[in-house]
């Protein structure tokens, strides 16, 4: 009897534990992003400050292509036709710059992402 009553306990718990544990990385926001020979498509993207969330960065373009943030502390290089899922666990409110470093003389190769 003792030993159902800690099992049930113990399921009770962890049950807890799993509805008030936060957002899983499954259950994250995704948010597409193309790099396509220079240009980044969406180049302004808002989120809220604080939650976490996922960039889905493809290259469709027909060179490579780099994901870069110095201020995300994010790189990633792209070869065509690759994609990337790069997690972010939760920003402070602010302007957080990117771009596709290989292609940085083009005006379409910046984008920012805003925490709210």
């Amino acid at each position: 009897m003792n030993l159902l009553r800690h099992a049930a306990l113990a399921a009770l718990f962890a049950g807890l534990l799993g509805a008030g544990g936060g957002v899983r990385a499954d259950e994250m926001p995704v948010i597409e992003v193309t790099l396509n020979d220079g240009v980044v498509t969406p180049q302004h993207i808002e989120v809220d400050a604080g939650k976490p969330f996922k960039l889905a960065v493809r290259n469709i373009g027909t060179a490579a292509a780099e994901f870069e943030s110095r201020r995300l502390y994010k790189e990633k290089v792209l070869a065509p036709g690759a994609e990337a899922l790069l997690e972010f666990r939760k920003l402070s409110p602010g302007a957080y710059p990117f771009y596709d470093e290989f292609h940085m003389d083009r005006d379409t190769a910046n984008g920012t992402i805003t925490a709210r």
